[in-house]
């Protein structure tokens, strides 16, 4: 892979991350209004919806799929459905700890998909992870404990536990759609989100969540779009290149970018905890970021 396509792919992977970082503080403040279930599901939806949009308009306009990866095969239905699967569990798993724990706190314990997407791209698929990143991956989940526990009740705390089971589903996930990144990133994000929104549409519904007023529906679908669709879509292009394991490494500015958004929105004072746990984040996202050095390294995780 040349540097200038490494370059693009590295810059897609961070623009992915910047869009992702969006939804966890605007869907703290839309869980104000709407069920964390029917949010789940309005999320992907929005996704799913705009995605189509823009596939029907470039379709129109000329552009074939196969300039921008294959379609669908036989052979890739068991990991799409997996991946729907587990994009039913994970919103609604974050969105249930979200309700119940500050947006910050959240933002930053997404981080720990690094964790979940690097040891299993290394156990079930091989993906080789050298020492440094090792190294990075035990501060990112020390980080995260530091963060989960509740010093009050002298254990986890229930939002950070659904938050991590949520990066668990993500991280599986994210391996399942490294088995389809060569396919065409709007179709999987299609898949995705009428799939998996669907889905949680049918939990919410069960669990008797009631449908939003409309203002707070159409901007649900909007922030899914943006924060899920669009980072979906740059996430698995990214993946084509880099790999899953790397792809998640780059994408680890997010919770950063999330962390500072929420505390503008809602000024939550900082607890020393928080802030030592902020610190090992730092170095455990610095040490998993490949250096120049990893490009001509075996394996999509980035290692020597």
């Amino acid at each position: 892979m040349g540097a200038g396509r490494a370059g693009r792919s590295v810059a897609i992977a961070l623009a992915a991350a910047a869009l992702y970082a969006l939804s966890t503080p605007f869907s703290k403040v839309l869980l104000a209004d709407i069920a964390p279930n029917m949010l789940a599901a309005l999320l992907y939806l929005g996704a799913g919806a705009g995605m189509t949009v823009l596939a029907s308009a470039r379709t129109a306009c000329g552009d074939v799929a196969d300039a921008h990866g294959r379609r669908l095969e036989r052979a890739d239905v068991p990991y799409a459905a997996a991946m729907i699967a587990l994009d039913i569990a994970a919103p609604v798993l974050l969105m249930a700890g979200l309700s119940r724990s500050s947006a910050e706190s959240v933002s930053l314990l997404n981080n720990f998909e690094i964790v979940a997407t690097a040891l299993i791209a290394q156990l079930a698929f091989g993906e080789r992870v050298a020492a440094r990143t090792a190294v990075g991956i035990g501060a990112v989940a020390l980080a995260c404990a530091l963060l989960s526990w509740d010093a009050g009740a002298w254990g986890f705390s229930a939002g950070s536990l659904l938050t991590l089971a949520a990066c668990v589903c993500w991280g599986i996930e994210n391996n399942c759609t490294n088995r389809l990144s060569d396919c065409d990133p709007a179709h999987i994000v299609i898949i995705k989100g009428w799939g998996s929104g669907a889905g949680a549409l049918i939990v919410a519904l069960g669990a008797g969540d009631a449908m939003p007023a409309l203002v707070d529906a159409m901007l649900a679908l909007l922030l899914g779009f943006v924060a899920y669709g669009l980072s979906i879509a740059c996430y698995v292009r990214a993946q084509r290149d880099l790999g899953a394991a790397r792809t998640s490494a780059f994408y680890a500015v997010n919770p950063f970018i999330g962390s500072a958004l929420a505390f503008l929105l809602f000024r939550t004072p900082l607890a020393p905890s928080f802030v030592f746990a902020l610190i090992l984040m730092l170095l455990g996202t610095w040490l998993v970021t490949p250096r120049e050095t990893d490009a001509g390294c075996a394996g999509a995780a980035g290692s020597c």
